[in-house]
């Protein structure tokens, strides 16, 4: 293989194979190259089959990306049957080749989160002693003891105060259930390959005899369950190269433990270390900035970003006499400097703590008429049309899924009143079944009326009579053809304001529909379980829906913006309780904040500028803001204080008024 395109480091980095590697990858510094190079390296000079090497990070972007490389280093067919996953993705495949070893049937539903939470909810609504308004804070301390693999009842025996032992007595009650429902939830796909692969040998014999070598990307990112995954999979040889950057995991919040880097040192007595420092992004004055500010936090590996492309401009740091007059002056500094550069909009993102900040930078350049893209808008799998056909698809292959019978008994209406339903869940729960299979039960007509029974056992009926059909022929087809049968177009119009939003939303069903027809002919799996399977779990790892590429300004947080990288970078609202968050400051946790502000210093390839405010609006009056401290924590000598009674000086003017005259004389010309 020719390596000559990589540095030194990078070329030491793809080569070794003889143990456990760790490559300390900085920002910008080309990890997806040394991955896709090492893939390829391991196929083609060291003869690994591509089905015996498995690639996993935390993203479907970032998967396809690493398997289009791959493919395009090696070809298709060179390349065949190498996985590239996200970890959910890998831990789904596990599952379904092994799910009946775990006492579950085929056909298994995937919760997500507002699946978690309305079964959370029905199992708080039979508890007097529970408040369903704590259902969301239960939810997310059941997915971190997940996260952290802590079974039930180790909850109960570590819980320390009253709030905790309510909530892991319900952890007990809702794991029960999810088992009742043959349902895994988007965390359970992480912690129950390590629960099989502790409980059957034979499990995780088959998959360490089909990894011969693995490669982990992020790995900074990934929680206790995933380390152990990674840690049984690897076996005594531990073939492994893990790619991360300690300084750039901000994900604590979700289980992300950055000290599994040095736990791989302890684990691996063997472990090579190898550094990636060279940045191919940003001039070398942003780098200085970002190394001296994270410098700051412990370390368990040093390193120094470097780069040859340039020392580059100042780093701007402007004060603004509010948050309004921080948005218009961004704003306007956009237009100009565009006009100036002949850049286009999409050179430009504005980064922000909190997705509440991007609503007055949006006032503003919407008046100045400058398109612009928010990320993390209303995703297509949001949609209620489209989470209204996922459930009947879902219940279709799954009839003891309670959250998609509950969702659609009654999309559209079939005069099955709130009453009966609560009657039936009363009687599903004391039977210990499902919904869909109380409907069936002699002993119900003990609790409700004929009329009642007939509607219920219509419906299921209805339902039954399509996974035969499903299961039988052609899946799709039975979906396409359940859609026409419920009405749903009718149901649409009847529902939307005007025709034409009836017809949009339609269009979001059509485009369910054409995406199991996609899945079915790229072999995304056999039967309709599966390709629904397949859809949900698309679903949990999209909702943040990819905006097609378009020129306008990017508006984004810095956690969105992980990865990305962009000319000219605005970086606003860079204060005390914003960056660092206020409860970082109460809880004096202030690390990964830290690392926060070192993601969107290094996401700027040639410009970067910061804004604070001097007030805020908060609760009905002003209040007074001060700069951030991480303000405080740069080199002095590479910044350009602009704003606050501050005069820039003279030269520094004359430079900008002579560029803008250029730019309208070449505008006139």
């Amino acid at each position: 293989m020719n390596l000559s395109n990589l540095n030194p480091q990078q070329q030491a980095a793809v080569k070794y194979i003889d143990g456990p590697l760790l490559v300390l990858a900085g920002a910008g510094s080309g990890k997806t190259r040394v991955i896709t190079q090492k893939i390829a390296y391991l196929i083609q000079t060291c003869g690994i089959k591509p089905g015996h090497i498995t690639a996993v990070t935390f993203t479907n972007k970032a998967a396809r990306e690493m398997k289009g490389r791959v493919g395009e280093i090696l070809g298709k067919k060179d390349s065949k049957g190498l996985i590239v996953s996200t970890f959910h993705n890998l831990g789904l495949r596990i599952l379904r080749k092994h799910h009946a070893k775990l006492g579950y049937k085929d056909g298994f539903s995937i919760f997500d989160a507002t699946d978690s939470l309305s079964l959370i909810k029905g199992l708080y609504a039979h508890d007097s002693s529970s408040n369903v308004d704590d259902a969301e804070s239960a939810r997310w301390k059941i997915s971190a003891w997940k996260n952290d693999f802590i079974a039930p009842q180790q909850a109960i025996a570590t819980a320390d105060n009253d709030n905790d032992m309510r909530f892991a007595m319900l952890y007990e009650r809702y794991q029960r259930q999810l088992k009742a429902y043959n349902a895994f939830d988007f965390d359970d796909l992480i912690l129950q390959p390590v629960v099989l692969f502790e409980q059957h040998q034979d499990a995780l014999q088959y998959w360490q005899n089909r990894m011969h070598y693995l490669l982990v990307d992020e790995y900074q990112d990934t929680n206790a369950s995933q380390y152990q995954l990674v840690k049984l999979l690897l076996g005594v040889n531990a073939r492994l190269t893990a790619v991360g950057d300690d300084d750039q995991s901000v994900y604590s919040w979700r289980g992300a433990r950055p000290e599994n880097l040095a736990l791989l040192q302890e684990d691996y007595g063997n472990l090579k270390l190898i550094k990636l420092e060279q940045n191919y992004r940003s001039a070398g004055r942003i780098l200085k900035c970002a190394n001296q500010l994270i410098k700051n936090n412990p370390h368990t590996f040093e390193k120094q970003l470097w780069s040859d492309l340039g020392y580059g401009d100042p780093i701007r740091i402007i004060e603004c006499g509010s948050a309004d007059g921080e948005a218009e002056r961004v704003s306007v500094e956009i237009s100009t400097h565009k006009f100036q550069k002949r850049s286009k909009f999409s050179d430009y993102v504005i980064l922000y703590r909190g997705n509440f900040q991007s609503r007055v930078f949006e006032k503003y350049l919407r008046e100045l008429q400058i398109p612009y893209v928010v990320s993390g808008g209303v995703s297509f799998f949001e949609r209620t049309e489209v989470k209204d056909v996922m459930a009947y698809l879902r219940l279709l292959s799954n009839q003891d899924d309670d959250t998609a019978f509950l969702r659609i008994i009654n999309t559209p209406r079939r005069e099955i009143g709130a009453s009966t339903l609560e009657k039936l869940g009363e009687y599903a729960t004391h039977r210990g079944i499902s919904l869909f299979a109380a409907c069936y039960e002699f002993g119900l007509q003990e609790r409700l009326n004929e009329r009642a029974i007939n509607k219920l056992q219509g419906f299921a009926d209805w339902i039954n009579r399509l996974a035969d059909q499903a299961n039988g022929t052609d899946g799709v087809a039975v979906a396409r053809s359940m859609v026409l049968e419920l009405g749903y177009e009718d149901w649409l119009k009847d529902q939307s304001s005007d025709l034409a939003i009836a017809e949009r939303r339609m269009e979001n069903v059509n485009e369910v529909l054409d995406w199991l027809t996609r899945l079915a002919k790229n072999g995304k799996g056999e039967s309709l379980s599966e390709l629904v399977a397949h859809m949900t779990l698309m679903d949990i790892l999209e909702r943040n829906n990819e905006e097609q590429q378009t020129d306008a300004v990017y508006l984004m947080t810095f956690h969105a913006a992980k990865g990305l990288e962009f000319p000219y970078v605005y970086m606003v609202g860079v204060e005390e309780e914003i960056l660092p968050h206020r409860t970082s400051v109460m809880e004096d946790s202030l690390e990964e904040e830290r690392r926060l502000t070192y993601v969107g210093i290094t996401r700027a390839q040639k410009e970067l500028t910061m804004t604070h405010a001097a007030k805020r609006r908060r609760y009905g009056e002003d209040v007074d803001c001060e700069p951030s401290r991480f303000l405080s924590e740069l080199p002095e000598d590479d910044i350009v204080w602009e704003g606050g009674g501050r005069k820039l000086d003279e030269e520094t003017n004359k430079i900008r008024g002579r560029a803008h005259l250029d730019s309208l004389k070449d505008m006139l010309a």
